[in-house]
């Protein structure tokens, strides 16, 4: 009876899972301005695009986090499926590259910015 519930469980927490998924969508990179050659106003427009992006990547996280929880119950039983893992390893991996790339672009902006002080100096 315990083992009809558990899987019971695990079966709506990954059914739940599969809907939800098709709700959390990535944010797409933005465009960076070239700091070398950007005015001012250009700087500026990629750093409201890159503070825009990092809120549109956080509430991506925040969509898989309940996902990611229902696919680690469900891997974590004595003998977990295959598509149970897999579907962890996935939602593990989308939250995992979201992070990357938000580092990235950051490491990228900042690039631009020294570029345009070391154009625009004073």
């Amino acid at each position: 009876m315990i083992n009809g519930i558990k899987l019971a469980l695990i079966g709506l927490a990954l059914g739940s899972a599969a809907s939800i998924a098709a709700e959390c969508t990535a944010p797409g990179l933005p465009t960076l301005p070239e700091g070398a050659t950007a005015t001012k106003e250009q700087m500026l427009a990629g750093q409201k695009a890159v503070k825009e992006y990092q809120a549109a990547n956080s509430e991506y996280r925040a969509c898989l986090d309940p996902q990611v929880s229902a696919a680690e119950v469900a891997a974590a039983g004595d003998s977990p499926s295959e598509e149970a893992q897999a579907t962890l390893k996935k939602l593990n991996d989308d939250y995992n590259n979201s992070v990357s790339k938000e580092e990235e672009l950051a490491v990228k902006f900042n690039a631009a910015l020294r570029d345009y002080k070391a154009a625009h100096p004073g």
